[in-house]
């Protein structure tokens, strides 16, 4: 299998209260073209901070260094001027674009080296939308716009649909506002393309669902929307950071169950962040295990699950409660 993204000693530093935290330590690893990597760690070991790295939506501020370099397949949609949307910006590291390959484009990003140190207006082709701290704190960014854009060539969804949706615009609308700019589509060919994705992600009674918004609707209905927007320009890449945390078991299930339906059905890649191995291995080809900023595994799921090398690995797994595990409390010795 071909690359589609390759990292390489990424690292990432912020500065907080005059003292420097280090967040990525070095990290090298590749995505591969339809395949579905999970990135599992306790928090605080970097799995957000990779996925925002490689998508550009990193802290004004932040230092970064390492090279991150995609392959990505010539777009068929046109590139077009994004009105605000219920993505949030990409902006991918300051950096180089690199030369044409074979019908696709290797764009790669140096990140931490030379480059416009002013912020992109989120107007030019890119999505805007609302990040926790708003697009003007975010990393800028110099890169031609042949460089994946999220919205058209990955989708991202963030573990809180309610902070990524727009409260006060209607679901549909804002899902075909993706589909209209990325695939050059009338609004009504968008919200036609809206309704079939709210068929796919099966929300219930998507007729009634486009017109909803977002406080009408339960935190796994709204997360069903943030992953219908999140491939309505059918991406290369999906992203999914904490997608399920913040639900209940059940739906958990439901919407890892649905992301790997939708990644397989449409080819698409799939970078799942996760603290939690077992949905992790229900889902991914490979894992990649994060402590404090390192990479300490990567491997096969079989291999993490069932032959992990790594101590940190083990413990992971053991700290996994099945349901025929003994109670915490009396493993401890622990009377309630």
């Amino acid at each position: 299998m071909t690359a589609l993204l390759s990292i390489r000693d990424l690292r990432v530093a912020y500065r907080r209260d005059g003292a420097e935290v280090v967040a990525l330590k070095g990290v090298s690893l590749d995505v591969l073209e339809g395949e579905r990597l999970a990135i599992i760690g306790e928090s605080g070991s970097g799995k957000s901070t990779l996925a925002l790295a490689v998508v550009g939506l990193l802290a004004r501020g932040t230092e970064i260094g390492g090279t991150i370099s995609w392959k990505i397949p010539k777009s068929q949609a046109p590139h077009s001027f994004a009105p605000p949307s219920v993505l949030p910006d990409i902006s991918p590291t300051r950096g180089e674009i690199g030369s044409s390959v074979a019908g696709s484009l290797l764009a790669t990003s140096k990140i931490g080296e030379g480059g416009d140190h002013e912020l992109i207006s989120p107007l030019e082709g890119e999505m805007s939308g609302r990040t926790e701290r708003g697009a003007k704190d975010r990393q800028p960014s110099a890169l031609a716009t042949s460089h994946p854009l999220l919205g058209r060539d990955i989708g991202f969804v963030f573990q809180d649909p309610s902070s990524s949706l727009d409260p006060v615009m209607p679901v549909g609308k804002q899902i075909a506002e993706v589909a209209r700019t990325h695939l050059d589509l009338t609004w009504r060919e968008a919200i036609a393309k809206a309704k079939t994705l709210l068929e796919r992600v099966r929300l219930p009674y998507p007729d009634a669902a486009l017109h909803a918004y977002p406080h009408q609707l339960s935190g796994g209905q709204k997360q069903r929307v943030a992953i219908a927007a999140a491939i309505a320009a059918g991406p290369k890449l999906l992203i999914a950071d904490e997608a399920t945390s913040a639900l209940d078991t059940i739906v958990q299930a439901e919407i890892a169950a649905l992301i790997r339906r939708l990644v397989t059905e449409d080819g698409m890649a799939l970078i799942f962040i996760s603290h939690d191995i077992a949905l992790a291995a229900s889902l991914a080809n490979r894992i990649a295990v994060l402590r404090h900023g390192e990479l300490v595994e990567l491997g096969e799921t079989n291999q993490i699950v069932n032959a992990p090398q790594h101590a940190y690995t083990r413990g992971l797994l053991d700290a996994h409660l099945g349901l025929d595990a003994e109670p915490l409390l009396d493993r401890q010795g622990i009377s309630a």
